[in-house]
């Protein structure tokens, strides 16, 4: 006698309907929408209103196996309601996203439908060109191929600097193209984000390692290293607004 097994695939608006029943069992499920949009990154948004729960996933997701979805869902539900994520949720889907083949598609759709937004490289105050070329030959023997360089549109003192290897491209914030910003300032910031494309992230299960040991120990190797992050924290400090 032969038996027949049934097998039942859940849909996604199934799983984000059986953890809200598992995170707010006293609260009645509402209407859920699941859309994958196309995203220029991992990015999903969720949002109730009206007894309605809309939840927009990128579409890089769309074909994820039914527990990152369903950890996605425990971060995007908790998330919703304040409440820390699952750590085993998280590590799950972190684990996922630092696959090598999701990694390359991030890559691939950052590349294709992102736009990076900067202003040209020679600014009011200083030529980050010229200052890339002069830290090229002094610390990396000019073999460093230059990227494209730019200041940022909007000044952060936040985000001094950046390196996107998906544009492939360096930005340092418009805070700096000042004639406030010490000069070995600037230098510093453009060193430290150069030494990204020496030492790229290294990527350990779920956790991206940015500023690797041999990073730290690179960066020391800057001229006058405590002099200039003394001049780093000074010049961040009489730039944050009076109250």
């Amino acid at each position: 006698m032969q038996v027949e097994t049934a097998l039942f695939f859940e849909s996604v608006e199934q799983i984000y309907a059986r953890v809200f029943r598992l995170l707010k069992p006293r609260t009645p499920v509402p209407r859920i929408t699941i859309r994958f949009r196309r995203y220029a990154n991992a990015n999903s948004r969720i949002r109730l209103a009206d007894g309605h729960l809309a939840v927009d996933i990128s579409d890089l997701l769309e074909s994820a196996p039914a527990p990152i979805q369903e950890a996605l869902a425990h971060i995007l539900i908790g998330k919703l309601y304040r409440k820390a994520p699952d750590t085993t949720a998280l590590a799950r889907y972190r684990r996922y996203l630092n696959r090598s083949d999701m990694r390359h598609s991030l890559q691939h759709a950052k590349q294709s439908r992102g736009r990076k937004h900067l202003r040209d490289s020679k600014g009011e105050h200083y030529d980050l060109r010229e200052i890339f070329e002069e830290l090229n030959f002094r610390y990396f023997h000019g073999l460093m191929a230059m990227p494209q360089l730019g200041w940022s549109v909007k000044p952060s003192r936040t985000t001094l600097g950046h390196y996107d290897p998906s544009h492939h491209v360096i930005v340092l914030s418009s805070i700096l193209d000042s004639p406030s910003a010490p000069e070995p300032v600037v230098r510093f910031v453009m060193f430290h984000e150069m030494l990204h494309l020496r030492f790229p992230t290294e990527h350990r299960g779920p956790r991206r390692c940015v500023h690797t040991r041999e990073f730290k120990k690179a960066e020391r190797e800057f001229e006058n290293y405590h002099e200039a992050t003394r001049q780093l924290r000074h010049f961040l400090q009489a730039e944050i607004p009076k109250k």
